[in-house]
């Protein structure tokens, strides 16, 4: 009975992860599946992945995009959390209201910040200067000290209600009397939170944290539309460089080699935080 799913997922999963790796081997430029056969094998493409420093500097600005993405939006959605697990009028409203931001496609997320932080009418700048913060407008996305901020803060706002509703989810399952019986003791609001509601809530924090970090280390929806990588390369992370290989410079075996990086860096995450994900789901 698990034969017909095990085939499917060879065939949409399996099949085009071994591909990518038999592109990596071969000295192919074009997606031309029927001269792949011909190409020489080489590790020609490795070599000149892992030499250039430009990939390294793409690494690390992948690196800079996850976590200065996916640390504030965790601690957002946790404030979040904590205040929709309080009982108050509207509360279901709100938690309704609170998950839009997830459900926006990217791609539109993406045109909607390219208005708000427009360096000529911009909703940010104009905010930012009638609070006397800055002197004039700035360009967030046309320089390059300002334009990795101006990538992360839409992908802040867009993966904060993924936290909310899985910190959420899992701070229904604390004990109310052990909140009671601490407040009892005489500990202080976060002294509960620190002795009590963290430790329960720790594993989904990690989980939901490892999840958001793949996939805000592998983002393209949003940087792509917003910047292309630009300007002077300073948003060019693997995700963008992968895209530049295969389309632009149709250089299949070098995108292959970032994808298999990338797919490495994933898993890398993973066992980082396997330890606590095991203490809590096996």
């Amino acid at each position: 009975m698990l034969a017909p799913a095990l085939v499917l997922g060879a065939a949409l999963i399996l099949y085009p992860m071994y591909l990518v790796v038999v592109v990596a081997f071969k000295d192919v430029r074009i997606i031309d599946m029927s001269r792949l056969g011909n190409a020489a094998t080489t590790l020609g493409n490795f070599r000149d992945v892992f030499s250039d420093p430009t990939v390294w500097d793409s690494l690390i600005k992948s690196f800079i995009y996850m976590l200065g993405a996916t640390i504030p939006a965790l601690l957002i959605g946790l404030l979040s959390a904590l205040l929709l697990n309080q009982a108050f009028p509207g509360r279901r409203f709100l938690r309704t209201l609170i998950l839009v931001p997830w459900s926006v496609p990217s791609v539109i997320a993406a045109i909607a910040f390219l208005w708000i932080l427009d360096a000529s009418y911009g909703v940010l700048n104009y905010a930012l200067k009638s609070l006397g913060l800055i002197d004039a407008y700035v360009p967030w996305l046309a320089h390059s000290n300002t334009a990795m901020f101006a990538v992360i803060l839409p992908t802040i706002w867009k993966t904060y209600p993924f936290f909310t509703l899985v910190l959420l989810a899992a701070l229904q399952a604390v004990p109310e009397e052990l909140h009671e019986a601490a407040a009892v003791d005489g500990a202080s609001s976060w002294a509960r939170f620190v002795n009590v509601t963290w430790p329960v809530i720790r594993p989904q924090a990690a989980l939901a944290f490892v999840l958001q970090a793949i996939w805000a280390f592998r983002e393209f929806d949003l940087i792509y539309p917003m910047t292309q990588g630009g300007p002077a390369s300073s948003t060019e992370t693997l995700a963008i460089r992968v895209y530049n290989e295969a389309f632009n410079l149709l250089n299949m075996g070098n995108a292959s080699v970032l994808g298999i990086v990338t797919t490495l860096v994933g898993v890398g995450i993973v066992l980082v935080f396997y330890p606590i994900i095991r203490k809590a789901y096996f």
